[in-house]
C-alpha cells in the first residue's frame, strides 16, 4: 500500500464514526488493511522501522483504540518512524486528519496528537493544536498545557519553557498542576541548569505542591551530569526524608552515575534496592554489565547477560550494543557475532557504527561469510531509505560483488 494510500485510509477512519460507515467503505477497508488487535498493533509496531509499514499497522487499528491512552503509544511510534525518514509533510498530515474525529471535543484525545507534533520535534504545530482549541470545541485544562510543555521539550526548546508556564495559565484560566512543575524542572535540568531547578523546588513546597519521585529524579540526575555528586546526593536524602515514595527510576539514576566504577559500587546499589523491595529491571543490570565491560571483565559480563536472558530478562538494544563494542575491542568477533544473532532474535539490534567495527573485524579474520550474512540480515530489517551507509561498506569492504550470503538463520533457529 502507498503512503499516500493509507494516509486517505487513515483520514477516513478518522472522519467517519462507526455508525455512518457504509457497507462498501466497511469491505473496502477490511480488504486493503485487515484489522488486528490493538496489542499485537503495538508489539509490531516496536519492531517495524519501515516508516509506511509502521502506518499501515497503525491505520489497521486506529478506529478501534477504546481511550487516549491507548492510542498515544501506536500513535507516537507511527509519527516517530515518519520522523526519522524525515517525512514531516506527512506527519502533519496523518495528524491533521484527526482533528475530524469526533473524538476531537475530548481532551486527552487532542492531547496525544499535540504530543505526537512534539515527537517528531514540530513545536509550531504543536502550539497551533493548542490554539485550537476553542474552534475545535476541546476543554483547556492543565492536562494539554502540560501536553505542550512537553512538546517545548521534545522540540529542544528550553527556553519557551518558563515563557508559556508564566503566560497560558493566566491566559486561559486555569493553574499549574504538579506535572507542570515538573516539566518546568526538567526544561531547566536539560539545558543544564538544576540551580534553576532547585529554586523552583523552594517555589514548589511554599505552595504546597507535592514534588513527585519523577521530579527529584530529575534534578539529582542533572546535579550528577554537572559533577555536583554532594548536592546530588542531599536531594536524594531530602526525597528519602520527606517520605516521597522512591522507584526503580531513581535508583537507576544513582547506578547510572556509579557505572563508571568498579562493578562491586553498581551492585552494592543493585541490592540496596532489592532490600527496600524494588526490583532491579533490565536498565540496572545493563549497568553493571557495563561496569564489567568497562573494567575489561568481559566474561563476567557474558555470565551475567546468559543469566539474565535465562531469567526471562528482556535485554535492550543497549545491552547488545555494549557487549558486541567491548568483544570487538577485545578481538573477539567471533563471539560478537554470536552476540549480534540474539539481537536479531530479539528486535534490540544495535546502531550502524557499533555493527560497522564487527564486520571489519570479521573480514579481518578472514570470516567473510557472517560478515555479508550480518550486512543481508540488517538489509532485511530495515527499510532502504536507512540503508545507504550499509551498501557502501559493502561495496568498501568487496562483500557485495562474491554473490548472495545467507541471512542469520531465522528467529526459531537462533533461539536454539
Amino acid at each position: 500500500m502507498s503512503f499516500s494510500r493509507s494516509i486517505r485510509l487513515v483520514r477516513q477512519l478518522s472522519t467517519t464514526s462507526a455508525t455512518t460507515i457504509s457497507s462498501t467503505t466497511t469491505t473496502t477497508t477490511t480488504a486493503t488493511t485487515p484489522s488486528i488487535s490493538i496489542s499485537k498493533a503495538k508489539f509490531k509496531l516496536r519492531t517495524e522501522h519501515d516508516p509506511d509499514k509502521a502506518l499501515q499497522i497503525y491505520s489497521s487499528v486506529s478506529d478501534h483504540y477504546t481511550s487516549p491512552s491507548s492510542s498515544r503509544y501506536a500513535q507516537e511510534l507511527t509519527v516517530q518512524r515518519l520522523a526519522k525518514a524525515r517525512r514531516f509533510t506527512d506527519i502533519e498530515t496523518l495528524i491533521e486528519a484527526h482533528k475530524n474525529n469526533p473524538k476531537i471535543t475530548q481532551e486527552p484525545f487532542l492531547c496525544t496528537l499535540i504530543r505526537c507534533y512534539g515527537k517528531a520535534g514540530m513545536y509550531d504545530h504543536a502550539l497551533n493544536t493548542f490554539n485550537q482549541m476553542e474552534e475545535l470545541g476541546t476543554p483547556r485544562t492543565a492536562l494539554s498545557f502540560n501536553a505542550l510543555l512537553s512538546a517545548c521539550n521534545h522540540s529542544k526548546l528550553f527556553d519557551n519553557v518558563p515563557q508559556l508556564f508564566d503566560e497560558m495559565p493566566k491566559r486561559h484560566g486555569f493553574a499549574p498542576d504538579k506535572v507542570s512543575y515538573g516539566i518546568l524542572i526538567k526544561s531547566f535540568c536539560e539545558k543544564g541548569d538544576p540551580e534553576l531547578a532547585l529554586k523552583t523546588l523552594e517555589e514548589m513546597e511554599k505552595n504546597s505542591i507535592e514534588v513527585t519521585a519523577v521530579t527529584y529524579t530529575t534534578i539529582f540526575d542533572a546535579l550528577y551530569k554537572k559533577g555536583k555528586h554532594d548536592e546530588a546526593e542531599c536531594v536524594w536524602n531530602e526525597m528519602v526524608k520527606k517520605g516521597c515514595p522512591i522507584d526503580v527510576a531513581a535508583y537507576n539514576v544513582r547506578i547510572g552515575h556509579a557505572h563508571g566504577g568498579e562493578p562491586e559500587g553498581v551492585k552494592k546499589l543493585i541490592e540496596d534496592m532489592a532490600a527496600v523491595g524494588l526490583t532491579p529491571d533490565t536498565i540496572s543490570y545493563n549497568y553493571l554489565l557495563t561496569s564489567y565491560c568497562r573494567n575489561e571483565r568481559i566474561d563476567e559480563a557474558m555470565k551475567l547477560y546468559q543469566e539474565l536472558e535465562a531469567s526471562g530478562f528482556k535485554p535492550k538494544a543497549a545491552t547488545f550494543r555494549t557487549l558486541v563494542h567491548y568483544l570487538c575491542k577485545n578481538g573477539d568477533f567471533g563471539t560478537g557475532y554470536d552476540v549480534f544473532k540474539r539481537s536479531v532474535f530479539h528486535n534490540k539490534i544495535p546502531d550502524f557504527a557499533t555493527l560497522k567495527v564487527l564486520v571489519e573485524g570479521l573480514v579481518e579474520k578472514k570470516n567473510r561469510k557472517d560478515a555479508k550474512g550480518l550486512i543481508r540480515t540488517v538489509k532485511k530489517k530495515f527499510p532502504s531509505n536507512v540503508l545507504n551507509a550499509w551498501k557502501k561498506l559493502e561495496v568498501e569492504l568487496g562483500l557485495a560483488s562474491e554473490g548472495p550470503s545467507p541471512v542469520v538463520p531465522e528467529v526459531e533457529e537462533v533461539a536454539k
